[in-house]
This record gives C-alpha cells, sequence and structure tokens, in this order.
C-alpha cells in the first residue's frame, strides 16, 4: 500500500513496477533491447498487479516502449480503464550491446569474468556496443523527471526494468552510480517515488 499522498504540493507520486516474466528471464538470457514478450505467467503477474492496484487512483500509466514492459502496461492500463500506456523511450533497459540474446551459461565459456560482473548486477560493467552506466542512468533519471513535468499533483504508474530500477534504487538512496546492490528485483515488484521536475525521492 502507498503512503498517503498530497497533491497540493504539485509532487508526481510515482509507482515504479518491473515487467512480468519472459521466458528468457528463466533460462537466463540478458534481453536488453531485444523486444522479448511475456509469458502466461507474466500475463498472469500483470493481471495481479492490476488487482493490487485497482484502488490507487493511478491517473496514467508509463511505459517502456520494449514489448515485456508494454504488454504488461497494457492488461493493467485495461483492467483499471485508463487510457494506453505512453512509451518513454528513457523507460528502456540498459542496452547491454553485444552480449544481448547470449545465454549465460554461453556467456561463461565467452567472457566468465564478465558473467561473474553481470551476475553480481555491477553498474559498472562495460558492454561493448552498449551503453555507459552514466548514459543509461542520465536517461532513466531525465525521464522520470520529465514525467513529473506533465503529471503534476497526479499519482501514475511506470512499467520498466529490472536494471532501470536498480539505478532508481541508487539514486533515491544517494549510493554512487557504481554501487553494487545485493539484490535483485522480482518481476511485478515495485516501489514508490516523489518526483519533481527537479528531484526523484522515496515516499
Amino acid at each position: 500500500m502507498p503512503p498517503d499522498f498530497d497533491a497540493s504540493n504539485g509532487l508526481v507520486q510515482v509507482c515504479v513496477a518491473r515487467h512480468g516474466e519472459t521466458d528468457w528471464n528463466i533460462v537466463g538470457i540478458l534481453q536488453g533491447w531485444i523486444d522479448v514478450e511475456i509469458n502466461d505467467q507474466g500475463r498472469r503477474q500483470a493481471f495481479e498487479m492490476a488487482a493490487a492496484f485497482a484502488d490507487l487512483g493511478f491517473a496514467c500509466i508509463y511505459s517502456s516502449p520494449l514489448r515485456r514492459a508494454l504488454e504488461t502496461a497494457e492488461i493493467i492500463g485495461r483492467a483499471l480503464r485508463l487510457v494506453p500506456p505512453r512509451c518513454l523511450d528513457g523507460l528502456k533497459e540498459r542496452n547491454f550491446g553485444a552480449i544481448q540474446g547470449i545465454p549465460k551459461a554461453e556467456l561463461a565459456d565467452l567472457n566468465p569474468i564478465l558473467l561473474q560482473q553481470i551476475l553480481k548486477r555491477n553498474p559498472a560493467c562495460i558492454f561493448e556496443q552498449g551503453e555507459s552506466m552514466d548514459e543509461f542512468a542520465d536517461r532513466v533519471l531525465a525521464a522520470l523527471m520529465s514525467i513529473a513535468a506533465t503529471s503534476p499533483g497526479k499519482r501514475v504508474l511506470v512499467i520498466t526494468h529490472g536494471w532501470v530500477m536498480d539505478v532508481i534504487t541508487r539514486h533515491i538512496h544517494r549510493q554512487p552510480r557504481s554501487a553494487i546492490l545485493g539484490m535483485k528485483r522480482k518481476n511485478g515488484e515495485s516501489l514508490w517515488l516523489a518526483v519533481s521536475s527537479d528531484s526523484i525521492l522515496p515516499v
């Protein structure tokens, strides 16, 4: 249950949730920007989120444009009778570059050191042809603050990805962008924020 929300202060209360499960989540393949749909369990998770969010008064839903997030958002939006989700590129997963689509079991042979860093969810990993940590974090945080600029005083839902939620978690707890969190958000897990055009705070 979210905390009480005072809409008079102009802040946006944002619930950020991870998309439903995909088959690639199960077998351990880094998805990144590759478009993978959610599976039947992921759809069940989306309906469960919709039920949990039913009485929270969301004004709208924002989503990553990647299919696994967007389908999750569409299921929730229809259940809550909201307008279709608004897609923001800034909410996309980190671009993992050349290793996107490679199973972790195969990566163990190709680059075992990188695999160990990925398993630790080390944000300082260098991904050939992918995004740097700063490029990734800058666009994620900018996307959230852009939501605040267009939805002042409202409660909104954001459907996004695991590494995106890591960026947000570090930011609201004032941890370095290079910090290893030692945790992983589950499919359907959420966190609550108070966002303005120049700040992102936990609530």
